[in-house]
């Protein structure tokens, strides 16, 4: 898929499919977020894998949304502070799983201290938390162009945010 195309047409994915993403999906995904740029290269972040069942309801019930991390398919907490570089980090993530047609949601946490118990962490913190699946209704990027998507975008004007000083 075309990087603008992508980035016009994903939307946040809330509610998944029961179909499984292969493993060298999963790989691509990961990878882009190792890919990321970060100041001095630090990469200051790891991922967990939340596969334990256990410990998925415990951080689904300290996240805004429960029910996007109990459908997903794939759980990512992105383990780090958060930041510029590991909101790269997550970007590159997100993209490359829209690449692929799996959906993503970024996750904010209700209860940060819940979320770090449910998945064993004491000193470290959760930048962020992501889930993916194949959407439970099948999206098609391509039926639109880029400037289409990003005309339907329900966002600001790019006037009202650029300003010449």
């Amino acid at each position: 898929m075309d990087t603008w195309l992508a980035i016009a047409s994903r939307r946040e994915t809330r509610d998944y499919a029961q179909r499984a993403i292969p493993e060298n999906v999963v790989r691509t995904i990961l990878d882009a977020g190792r890919l990321a740029g970060s100041a001095k290269n630090r990469q200051p972040w790891r991922f967990l894998l939340v596969e334990d069942e256990s410990a998925r309801a415990r951080l689904a019930d300290a996240v805004f949304e429960p029910t996007n991390v109990q459908g997903a398919r794939l759980v990512v907490a992105i383990v780090g502070r958060g930041g510029l570089d590991t909101g790269r980090c997550a970007q590159n993530m997100l993209l490359a799983a829209w690449n692929a047609g799996v959906g993503s949601c970024p996750n904010g946490q209700r209860d940060p201290a819940a979320a770090r118990a449910a998945l064993g962490l004491e000193d470290e913190e959760i930048a962020a938390v992501l889930t993916f699946g194949y959407p439970a209704r099948e999206r098609h990027p391509e039926r639109h162009t880029p400037e289409d998507w990003s005309a339907r975008a329900d966002r600001k004007a790019l006037d009202e945010l650029v300003e010449r000083v």
